[in-house]
């Protein structure tokens, strides 16, 4: 999807009443590369990683096992081979304490 299209989408959602005016401003901003600035101190850009990874939520289309390397992908803007590649090395090296993590977000994060 390029830049256009995705300014589009914003802007039915805005006009649907999906998004509020300030979400829609974020996301607009975002699209574009641009940064927002919500004069709190801390968020600089208008987001944290803790309000990011708030949003968090397994995927339903982006899923090999529980979608929850898709969720990550969405809310961290890294690729959801990436995050399976770490899941699966962190399991065969840190002795199945990438199984045991993944296992607990499949169960405790909720699906989109």
């Amino acid at each position: 999807m390029n830049v256009s299209d995705e300014i589009k989408r914003l802007h039915e959602l805005h006009q649907a009443g999906a998004l509020t005016d300030a979400e829609y401003e974020q996301a607009k901003a975002k699209a574009l590369g641009g940064s927002v600035n919500f004069d709190k101190p801390g968020h600089a850009d208008g987001s944290d990683l803790a309000s990011e990874f708030g949003r968090l939520r397994r995927s339903r289309g982006d899923r090999w096992i529980g979608g929850v390397c898709g969720g990550l992908a969405k809310v961290s803007n890294v690729e959801a081979w990436i995050w399976r590649l770490v899941f699966t090395l962190v399991a065969l090296c840190g002795f199945g304490v990438g199984v045991l993590v993944y296992i607990l977000m499949w169960i405790f994060v909720p699906e989109e």
